[in-house]
């Protein structure tokens, strides 16, 4: 598979792992992040995003949003595509937010 990272500005890099660290919390603006993350690595599986999620974001988290669906946009390839699969698949793998896992 292409890996193709290296296309991806330092600003946006930085932004995309930032998000990425956000989606794998345990809050509701982490289940945000992870449902906008996730409607560009696999919109037909993981949904679609809905536009006013981002009401229940910061405004920093949005414009990083914002950041990563232009990279998106402009990429013209899925981040599995660009050095991000695992992050992308554990993202697609946490509980929603506020479930404690530990829980029986």
């Amino acid at each position: 598979m292409r890996n193709c990272a290296e296309d991806i500005a330092p600003a946006e890099k930085r932004v995309l792992e930032n998000l990425l660290a956000i989606a794998a919390g345990n809050t509701g603006q982490s289940r945000r992040v992870a449902d906008c993350l996730l409607a560009w690595w696999n919109p037909g599986s993981c949904g679609s995003y809905d536009l006013t999620t981002a009401w229940g974001c910061d405004v920093e988290i949005v414009e990083d949003m914002i950041t990563v669906f232009g990279l998106a946009s402009r990429a013209h390839s899925y981040p599995d595509t660009r050095a991000y699969e695992e992050q992308f698949k554990a993202v697609s793998r946490a509980p929603p937010a506020g479930h404690d896992s530990s829980a029986t």
